[in-house]
């Protein structure tokens, strides 16, 4: 098992890779193996590497097994994690604003109230996780972030729409089925053809937002906030709805098989 996994993380730093790959190779990956449970560095040990990282840029963990520590309140700006493994970490009010979060295993993570303002977070698994309150604006999404939670989170202007460019590695898109959005700022947000699954996006702010060809089936919106967002394409089959949203919600798909209250 331990062999498996340092192939998985070989080929995640390796190479970017999509995240139907990374999904994929969960299947048949041991998350309970040392490999993805367990932490290689201290809290001090990453305090120390955080001081000494030279000015004006962040420090390096790329690859490295910081699973399960307590990182809470820590500075990470602009550092590299691209690829390690960060696994039910706390790093609740950390800061990683311009981070590198790219191909990363956060499973269960708690970032709750952290600052990620424009971070990079490519094809990241973040299944679970705790992003309440988070700020996350201008950062790049593309991560799987099934059944997370992002309360209240700060999304305005974030790009979590289908990376386009690399249609050969697979749709490269956010993920967000069955999170919870509630309240959450998507003002202004790139959400084409994200995952939108059975999210709670009741009372969210997705003014402005492009929701072009995301698939939002099963989706709560009710009391979201959808002046001047782009709906074409959106597929809205069994979401529920208010009334007085259908006509913000013309051009989307499925429209009719809505639940509207």
């Amino acid at each position: 098992m331990r062999l498996m996994a340092g192939v998985l993380t070989l080929a995640l730093a390796g190479a970017p890779a999509c995240a139907a790959f990374a999904q994929d190779a969960m299947r048949g990956l041991d998350l309970a193996s040392p490999d993805m449970t367990t932490a290689e560095m201290t809290r001090a040990e990453v305090e120390a590497a955080l001081k000494a990282a030279p000015a004006g840029r962040g420090a390096d963990f790329s690859g490295k097994r910081l699973s399960g520590l307590d990182l809470s309140g820590l500075d990470f700006t602009r550092a590299n994690l691209r690829a390690a493994r960060l696994n039910h970490a706390n790093l609740s009010h950390s800061h990683l604003d311009r981070a590198t979060l790219d191909q990363a295993w956060a499973l269960g993570a708690d970032l709750t109230g952290a600052s990620l303002v424009k971070a990079s977070l490519f094809a990241t698994q973040m299944e679970g996780a705790r992003l309440d309150g988070a700020n996350l604006t201008g950062a790049r999404v593309t991560a799987d972030l099934t059944g997370a939670h992002l309360v209240g989170a700060r999304l305005e202007d974030a790009d979590c729409g289908a990376d386009e460019q690399n249609q050969s590695m697979g749709l490269m898109r956010a993920t967000f089925k069955s999170a919870d959005l509630t309240r959450a700022d998507l003002s202004r947000a790139n959400l084409a053809r994200a995952d939108l699954r059975f999210a709670k996006l009741s009372d969210a702010n997705l003014e402005g937002a492009t929701l072009r060809e995301a698939d939002a089936s099963g989706a709560d919106l009710r009391g979201a906030l959808l002046q001047g967002a782009d709906v074409s394409g959106l597929d809205l089959n069994s979401a529920r709805v208010d009334k007085a949203s259908v006509p913000y919600l013309a051009k989307a798909i499925n429209l009719d098989r809505a639940f509207r209250e």
